[in-house]
């Protein structure tokens, strides 16, 4: 025995964390982030995992702040840091110094892929969504019996409205088989027929914890429930496919059932806030039927009964003024117009009207007389005018003063000597006659014959 080295837990504690320490020189590791803790320090614990093995990891508060992008469970991701030895727990560690993302990890891109198929199904659509009923009378919620979530869920309906029936389902909210649990449960309270809101939820948790709703059985079950349901998972930052196809979505379990049931004494207070309004409203309309009582009992037509005779009596002498004056003056219009009429009837007599077309006939045939004398005048001396002109321009006119006209035998007329020769017949034509004779001989215009 006095041969051994034995060493206290601390003293091999601190040994681990020198060889560590010292040995493994800082690193980058690849790995999924699992169990996201971020307590009031701000500095951020969670798990480097992969398919076989996994590491605690501590980002400190000013390393976090350093970092672009806010850590989150099943984001995968590049970190560098060194080992550091927590000799109260006796566990090693990662102090991550740069972090950088590396994709998504396994059941983020499991969640972003089914949140694009059932949104593209319209399933998230809030035209589809149904609003809460104003005073349920069953509220029936499926969690685990034995979570914080139910407590807190009872305690706030108690304390708000406490006479409500209440239906509980319970379900396992982790683990294999999970969704299938809180689908079925979805199902059993729509079976009973009579429950007016569903809630469906549990504490929060890691994105595993959290991931029985984010399957595709709950959300089908969500979306063919008959009651309204009501998603309320984890914490305000949690968001699972069940928020997105819930009617409506609750940030915790405690603001569900705030949001399900109104609470008691504010409902007791609109009543009696909605009862003095009436009041105020039947007061309001009393006094008016009251004024308008006062002002029909000062109205004469109350006060002095007779004076609506009187005044239809004088509107009646009113009228038979008016109708005596009109009847006057129709009368007289009338006479007029038959004097009108008897003076165009007159003039229209047949008798008349044929005297006076003979002497309007007898100008007409005088004036037709005298026009038709005074252009056969005017006839007669544009006829003589035109027969002197005539007589003036024609060729026998000038045959009359001595002259005559010569023509060949084929009848041109003869102007010049060159148009004729010896012995050839001409005729000439005198006032009275034609000469026929031959040429015996041409001469010029000097009067030497021609060669």
């Amino acid at each position: 025995m006095g041969d051994r080295q034995v060493y206290t837990v601390s003293q091999l504690t601190a040994r681990i964390r020198d060889v560590l320490e010292e040995q493994v020189a800082p690193f980058w590791v690849e790995g999924e982030i699992s169990n996201l803790r971020v307590p009031g320090s701000g500095h951020a614990y969670f798990t480097l995992k992969d398919d076989a093995a996994q590491i605690r990891v501590v980002l400190f508060r000013n390393r976090l702040r350093r970092i672009r992008f806010e850590p989150a469970d099943g984001l995968h991701v590049l970190a560098f840091g060194a080992l550091e030895v927590y000799a109260p727990r006796g566990e090693y560690q990662m102090v991550v110094e740069l972090m950088e993302p590396k994709g998504l990890g396994a059941l983020q891109v499991a969640f972003e892929q089914l949140k694009a198929r059932l949104q593209a199904e319209g399933l998230f659509d809030p035209g589809r969504k149904r609003p809460l009923p104003r005073f349920p009378r069953k509220i029936g919620i499926v969690t685990s019996p034995t979570g914080a979530a139910i407590r807190d869920m009872l305690r706030v309906i108690g304390r708000r409205f406490g006479e409500l029936h209440i239906v509980v389902r319970p379900v396992r909210v982790q683990g294999e088989g999970s969704a299938r649990e809180i689908a079925e449960g979805i199902a059993d309270l729509n079976a009973l027929g009579d429950v007016d809101v569903i809630i469906a939820g549990r504490g929060g948790g890691s994105l595993e914890d959290l991931w029985a709703f984010n399957e595709e059985v709950v959300a089908r079950a969500i979306v063919g429930s008959k009651a309204p349901v009501m998603s309320a998972v984890g914490h305000e930052v949690d968001f699972t496919i069940a928020d997105f196809v819930a009617d409506l979505r609750a940030p915790t379990p405690s603001a569900a059932a705030e949001l399900v049931v109104r609470e008691k004494e504010a409902v007791v207070d609109g009543l009696r806030d909605l009862h003095h309004r009436l009041s105020r409203a039947l007061a309001r309309r009393l006094e008016r039927q009251r004024e308008r009582l006062v002002l029909y009992a000062e109205r004469r037509v109350l006060s002095d009964p007779s004076r609506p005779l009187r005044d239809a009596q004088r509107r009646l002498d009113e009228l038979g003024l008016r109708l005596s004056s009109a009847l006057g003056a129709g009368r007289r219009h009338a006479v007029h117009r038959l004097a009108l009429a008897t003076q165009r009837l007159h003039s229209g007599n047949p008798a008349v009207r044929i005297s006076s077309g003979r002497g309007w006939l007898g100008q007409l045939q005088g004036r037709l007389d005298a026009g038709a004398r005074r252009s056969l005048d005017r006839s007669v001396h544009g006829f003589r005018v035109a027969a002197g002109k005539l007589d003036g321009l024609s060729p026998l006119a000038v045959l009359g003063r001595g002259y005559s006209l010569t023509r060949t035998a084929s009848g041109e007329i003869v102007r010049s000597a060159d148009q004729v020769a010896p012995r050839d017949p001409v005729s000439v034509l005198l006032h009275e006659g034609t000469l026929e004779c031959t040429v015996e001989e041409t001469r010029e215009r000097d009067g030497r014959p021609q060669v």
